[in-house]
């Protein structure tokens, strides 16, 4: 069996862009097409900046493998937010993050991208007792920062799920679900509508700084501009000129049915919403808009589907919903995350006029969109400030790809078990 992603088989946004062959010149370009890439060509366009988008195709990487949860702030808990990044910093980049999935919705309302938004809420589920205090924990440190939440009890959890295996959840009525595919290429249409020029089969191969401009190479085109973004998160390709992006490479995959009866989702997430669960490998469950249950978690499925990962996806489905038990999984689909050590976004400052945004620690939907159009305030006002995370003169994290393996190896293990 090869991998067969579900969000790609029932996208209703269907678009495709040309090939770069000339040369052109932006205000900015844009390398990668992903959630930050396209909100961000979006805002520079709706700003009347010139924008050039290149990647190999929209919504590829990460963006098009999302589990497809539209969350506010980050994993973290506010608390440790503000203990890494400093009180003021903290602050300030949960204060913004906080309003990510207003953002998303926004946009999704006023292009009207057909990504299948419900806003129906999210839960943070609670597998163990240990898992229920730390929810109540994020409960009282969110609320007390604004955020309007419902700690549910095991009995409330088990009405709003339909299963009992859960000590409790942590509902957010804010929050919502999407097709993660649909919403990128939604953008990136969206953006183009604006005037962004976007290119496909175009990826970046040398970018060098010359007489105060970018200049950027693909295999048969180049851009010149004065400003430069890059967003390939954890898809980045060796570009000749810059030091590529350092994080930890996480596999996470997912598995889905086809659409199931009402019969046979009697009593099983009757409100839709989107669930994870407090588990150190994580995993985590949701209906899409014609009924296909998808369950994920932590792994690499790699190219022929890891039986490991797979049959895990089997038995976790029927540990949480018997009533599933008979069930085929017909779509296996897996994605890179970029984690970074503390688990908070990077943008790194390459040059004059230049960042890069990455890292976003498997929470790259309501983030990505945020700092996508956060770095254009930026550009436009030539100002930092504006930013909700400080830019980084440094990247050196440093033994990613065997931390990575490590995280692998234990996801093995627990599927194992």
């Amino acid at each position: 069996m090869l991998q067969n992603n579900l969000w790609e088989n029932s996208s209703k946004e269907n678009i495709g862009f040309e090939q770069l062959k000339d040369s052109v010149v932006s205000d900015l370009t844009i390398v990668g097409g992903g959630y930050t890439g396209c909100s961000a060509a979006l805002s520079a366009a709706e700003n009347g900046l010139s924008v050039t988008l290149i990647d190999n195709k929209i919504g590829f990487g990460g963006s098009g493998r999302n589990v497809g949860l539209v969350n506010s702030g980050l994993w973290l808990p506010p608390k440790k937010v503000e203990s890494i990044l400093g009180k003021d910093s903290g602050i300030k980049l949960n204060k913004a993050l906080s309003k990510a999935p207003d953002l998303v919705f926004e946009l999704i309302d006023k292009y009207k991208i057909n990504c299948s938004a419900k806003r129906n809420g999210t839960l943070h589920c609670a597998h163990s007792q240990k898992g229920f205090k730390d929810i109540q924990d994020r409960y009282q440190q969110l609320t007390e920062r604004g955020a309007e939440l419902e700690l549910l009890d095991q009995k409330e959890a088990e009405k709003r799920i339909g299963s009992s295996k859960f000590h409790g959840a942590l509902l957010n009525k804010k929050a919502g679900t999407i097709n993660p595919l649909s919403y990128c290429r939604g953008l990136a249409r969206a953006a183009q509508s604006k005037g962004a020029n976007i290119f496909e089969a175009s990826l970046a191969t040398k970018i060098k700084r010359k007489d105060n401009f970018w200049e950027i190479q693909t295999e048969s085109g180049s851009i010149q501009s004065k400003m430069l973004l890059i967003a390939t998160n954890a898809y980045q390709q060796n570009i000749k000129g810059i030091d590529p992006s350092k994080y930890t490479p996480v596999y996470y995959f997912q598995a889905a049915t086809k659409p199931l009866s009402k019969d046979s989702l009697e009593g099983v997430l009757t409100n839709k919403e989107g669930c994870w669960d407090t588990a150190t490998v994580m995993s985590s469950f949701r209906l899409d808009d014609e009924n296909r249950f998808i369950i994920g978690g932590i792994g690499n499925l790699g190219p022929n589907i890891s039986k490991i990962h797979s049959s895990w996806a089997k038995r976790k489905t029927q540990s949480i919903f018997p009533s599933l038990k008979n069930i085929s999984l017909d779509y296996f689909w897996g994605g890179q995350i970029a984690m970074t050590d503390d688990h908070i976004p990077k943008i790194y400052k390459i040059g004059q006029g230049a960042y890069s945004i990455f890292g976003y620690s498997g929470r790259g939907i309501g983030p990505g969109t945020y700092l996508g159009k956060s770095i254009i305030e930026s550009f436009l006002t030539g100002s930092e400030e504006s930013l909700p995370i400080k830019p980084t003169h440094s990247n050196n994290e440093m033994f990613g790809k065997l931390k990575g393996n490590f995280i692998e190896f234990g996801a093995k293990l627990n599927h194992l078990a």
